[in-house]
């Protein structure tokens, strides 16, 4: 069974995407990367690109990774609790931890496409 399954296909995908955006918007830590954001159209690209990159069938069009976060000035520390958050979203939809540990390391293998920070707070 392909991620994609496992995940619900794209139906399952979308809950999981609509859960995700509904834990980082509430974060305060991360509420300002996506002030001004259409988060509609954010979201049908986050859809995509899971499915895409789950094994399922729709391709995803959007700007690539480095080009879509280049001018957000994305620290580490928030990278890291936006995938977190998808982690919490993947335990709490019942995703075994295999899976998500699966999804882990493909969002940290482009790491450095989406980090532009260097310099950390604490």
């Amino acid at each position: 069974m392909s991620i994609y399954e496992e995940l619900g296909q794209e139906h399952g995908i979308r809950t999981a995407v609509d859960d995700f955006y509904r834990r980082v918007l509430a974060d305060p830590a991360l509420q300002s990367y996506f002030d001004g954001a259409d988060m509609s159209r954010l979201r049908a690209h986050q859809a995509k690109l899971l499915v895409q990159v789950t094994g399922g069938p729709v391709g995803y069009d959007g700007r690539d990774l480095a080009t879509a976060h280049q001018s957000l000035d994305i620290a580490p520390e928030d990278f890291d609790r936006v995938v977190g958050h998808l982690a919490s979203t993947l335990t709490d939809l019942g995703v075994a931890q295999g899976t998500i540990a699966q999804v882990g390391a493909a969002l940290s293998a482009h790491r450095d496409d989406i980090v532009s920070r260097t310099d950390t707070v604490g």
